[in-house]
C-alpha cells in the first residue's frame, strides 16, 4: 500500500503564525487554512503506487519540518488577493525543491538525523536517497509545469542557483582543506581577517538558500494577484530573509543540541566547513584561542574533539558577532518592505524577519 495523504498532512511541525505575537487574527486562520492545502497536495503528489517508493518519498515530508518556504508563499500572496489553487501548488513546488535537497544534503554530510529522525541515506541507503531526492525533483517540475511557462522558467531558474551555490560551498571547503587542485582562489582559505572572506560566504548563501525561499515570496505574489513591482519586492525580500535564514540554521548548528533542533550538532564543523561563527573566530589575535583554531581548521572526526570545538566556539565572542550579523541582515530584509502598502500580510512579514533571526538567539 502506498503511503496516505494523512501520512504527511497530519505530521506535526508544519509551520504556522502562531508563534508572532500580535497579528491578525483572520490572516492567521487564512493562512492556517491554506497550510492545511498545502499538506493535503503535498500528500497526494508524493503517493506513488509502489510501496517502498512511496515510503521513501514520504520520508522526511511526514516528518514535519518547518514548513518555511510554503508558510512565506501563502503569506506573500496575502499582500495580494490571497491564496488560491494556483498558490497552494506553487508552495508544492517550492517545498518538494526543499525536500529533494535534503535528500541530497544528507548524502553529502553523512547526516544520521533530519527533523528528529533517521536520515533518508540512514535509512535507506546513499543510493536510494539520492534518487528519490531526484524523483522529488521531478515532482516539483511536473506540479510547477501546470501554472505556466514563466513559473516553469523560475523554478529552472532557481535550481540552477541552488545547485551553483551548492557548488560552490563544496570548493570552498575543498580548499580550504587542500584537496582542491589549486586554481580556484578561495577567499574563505585566505587571510582570517580578510573581510572578502565574509562576503564570499554570504554570497554562497544568497544561491544555496536564498533563491529558493525568494522564488517561495515571488510566486505568492505573482499567483495571489501582486503587481509587478510588488512582485520584486517581494522577491528582495525573500533572498533576504533566506540568508537570514540560513545564517540562524548555521548558529544553531553549534548552539542547539541534537533532542531540541532535530539534527545532528556540529555537523558544519564535523565537515570543515567555515560558517559565520569559524570566519569571525579566524580573526582572533588572542593566544588563548589557539586550540580552537586548530580544531576548526578542518574535519572534526573524532566525537570528543568535536565536543571541546563546539563547547570552545559557544562560548567565544565570534557567536555574538554572527548574531550580530545575523541581525543587520535581519534589519535589511524589514527595510524593504516600506516600499509596500501597510497592512496585516506585510506586518506578518516584518515579524517573520524576527522570528527567523530569533531563533539563533
Amino acid at each position: 500500500m502506498s503511503a496516505a495523504p494523512s501520512d504527511i498532512s497530519d505530521a506535526g511541525g508544519a509551520s504556522d503564525l502562531s508563534g508572532l505575537p500580535g497579528l491578525d487574527e483572520g490572516l492567521q486562520a487564512r493562512v492556517a487554512e491554506g497550510m492545511a492545502a498545502v499538506a493535503v497536495r503535498l500528500a497526494e503528489v508524493v503517493d506513488h503506487d509502489d510501496p517502498f517508493i512511496a515510503g521513501a518519498s514520504a520520508h522526511l515530508a511526514a516528518a514535519g519540518g518547518k514548513r518555511f518556504r510554503p508558510l512565506l508563499t501563502l503569506l506573500a500572496s496575502e499582500v495580494g488577493t490571497g491564496w488560491n489553487a494556483s498558490v497552494v501548488d506553487a508552495a508544492v513546488g517550492v517545498e518538494l525543491t526543499h525536500l529533494a535537497s535534503l535528500y541530497h544534503d544528507d548524502v553529502m554530510d553523512e547526516a544520521d538525523l533530519r527533523r528528529g529522525v533517521p536520515s533518508a541515506n540512514a535509512r535507506y541507503g546513499n543510493a536510494t536517497a539520492i534518487l528519490v531526492g531526484d524523483l522529488l525533483f521531478g515532482t516539483a517540475s511536473s506540479v510547477v509545469a501546470d501554472l505556466g511557462a514563466e513559473a516553469v522558467k523560475i523554478q529552472a531558474q532557481t535550481f540552477v542557483r541552488l545547485c551553483a551555490g551548492q557548488i560552490r560551498d563544496d570548493l570552498q571547503t575543498e580548499v580550504q582543506l587542500g584537496s582542491a587542485d589549486g586554481t580556484h582562489a578561495s577567499p574563505l582559505a585566505g587571510d582570517a581577517d580578510d573581510p572578502a572572506a565574509v562576503t564570499a560566504y554570504l554570497d554562497i548563501l544568497a544561491d544555496k538558500t536564498g533563491a529558493l525561499i525568494a522564488t517561495a515570496a515571488r510566486y505568492g505574489g505573482m499567483f495571489g494577484g501582486c503587481d509587478a513591482a510588488t512582485v520584486r519586492v517581494l522577491t528582495g525580500y525573500g533572498e533576504k530573509l533566506g540568508v537570514v535564514f540560513q545564517l540562524a540554521d548555521d548558529l544553531l548548528d553549534v548552539a542547539s543540541a541534537a533532542d531540541t533542533s532535530g539534527k545532528t550538532p556540529g555537523t558544519d564543523l564535523r565537515e570543515g566547513k567555515a560558517t559565520l561563527p569559524v570566519l569571525y573566530a579566524r580573526t582572533s589575535q588572542d593566544p588563548d584561542d589557539a586550540r580552537l583554531l586548530e580544531l576548526t581548521r578542518g574535519p572534526i572526526d573524532d566525537p570528543q574533539e568535536l565536543d571541546e570545538a563546539l563547547a570552545l566556539l559557544r562560548a567565544h565572542p565570534a557567536m555574538e558577532q554572527a548574531r550580530a550579523h545575523t541581525g543587520r541582515l535581519a534589519a535589511e530584509a524589514r527595510a524593504l518592505l516600506d516600499d509596500l502598502a501597510d497592512g496585516p500580510a506585510v506586518d506578518a512579514l516584518r515579524a517573520l524577519v524576527d522570528g527567523v533571526a530569533l531563533r539563533s538567539s
